[in-house]
C-alpha cells in the first residue's frame, strides 16, 4: 500500500513538472533580477492614424463630397469592406437623394450602383414621379457587399454618420430611403413601421425630408408589393411640390 501511494505520489509530481516545462518555465532563476512584487506599468496605446480615427467615428470626416467619395474607395477606411467597392453615382447637386443599404451582386460585377435588375426597377420607380436615375444622387450606406450579404451591426453607427454627412454635402430637398437596413440606421424603425409617413433626417448642416419604401431588390421577389411602393412614391411627390 505504501509503495502504491510512493507511486502516485511520482508520477503526480513529474506530470505536473512536464506542464510547467511545456509553460516554459522550466528554470527558476534569469539573467536580471525582477522585483516581482512590483505593480506591472500600463503600456500606452499606439498613436492612431487620422484614417483609422475616421474610421472609427471619432474623427472629422472629409469636407466635401469628392473626397468624402474618395475616402470610401480606400481600403483603410472601413477595412471591413474590403478592397472592391463601389462608388455613388449621378448627379452632386440633386434635389433628390437616394440610399440604399448595400450594393447589389451585379453591382460589384459592373462597379456601378443600380446596375442590374435592381437598377432597371428603380429607374420605372422614379421615372413614374417624373424623375430619371442620372438626375438623382445614388449611394448605399456600404460601399461594397459583405460576403454574409448583410451589414455587420457592429459598423451601422458608423455607416449612419457617413450617410448623414453625404446628405448634409448634397443637400438635397428629399432623401428616399430604400430597405429595412437602410432604415433602421437613419429612422431608428423597421421599414414597416417607417412607411406612410414622412421622416426628418437630421444632418451637420440642419435636416432633410426622407420617406422609407422597400428596396427594389425586395419589390423582384415580391411584386404584390409595388402597389405599396407606389403609395410611397406618391408622398415623394407631394414633398417635391413647387
Amino acid at each position: 500500500m505504501r509503495e502504491e501511494r510512493s507511486n502516485y505520489w511520482g508520477a503526480a509530481f513529474e506530470s505536473a513538472l512536464d506542464w510547467w516545462q511545456l509553460a516554459g518555465a522550466d528554470v527558476c532563476v534569469e539573467d536580471t533580477p525582477r522585483n516581482w512584487l512590483k505593480r506591472p506599468t500600463a503600456t500606452p496605446p499606439a498613436a492612431s492614424s487620422g484614417i483609422e480615427v475616421a474610421a472609427s467615428g471619432q474623427g472629422a470626416l472629409p469636407a466635401t463630397l469628392d473626397l468624402l467619395n474618395a475616402w470610401l474607395m480606400k481600403p483603410d477606411n472601413l477595412p471591413a469592406f474590403g478592397a472592391r467597392r463601389v462608388a455613388s453615382s449621378g448627379t452632386t447637386a440633386a434635389h433628390v437623394m437616394v440610399l440604399g443599404d448595400m450594393p447589389d451582386v451585379e453591382d460589384m460585377a459592373s462597379g456601378s450602383l443600380f446596375s442590374g435588375a435592381s437598377g432597371r426597377l428603380l429607374q420605372a420607380m422614379l421615372s413614374a414621379i417624373g424623375l430619371d436615375i442620372a438626375d438623382v444622387h445614388v449611394a448605399s450606406l456600404a460601399p461594397a457587399r459583405p460576403a454574409s450579404g448583410r451589414i455587420p451591426a457592429s459598423i451601422e453607427n458608423e455607416l449612419g454618420r457617413i450617410a448623414r454627412h453625404r446628405a448634409a454635402l448634397v443637400d438635397p430637398r428629399l432623401v428616399l430611403l430604400l430597405g429595412d437596413a437602410t432604415v433602421r440606421v437613419l429612422a431608428g424603425t423597421s421599414l414597416s413601421d417607417a412607411r406612410g409617413r414622412e421622416h426628418s433626417l437630421n444632418h451637420d448642416g440642419g435636416n432633410v425630408s426622407a420617406i422609407a419604401t422597400f428596396h427594389p431588390r425586395f419589390l423582384l421577389q415580391q411584386p404584390a408589393r409595388k402597389a405599396d411602393a407606389w403609395a410611397d412614391l406618391r408622398m415623394v411627390l407631394e414633398i417635391m411640390k413647387p
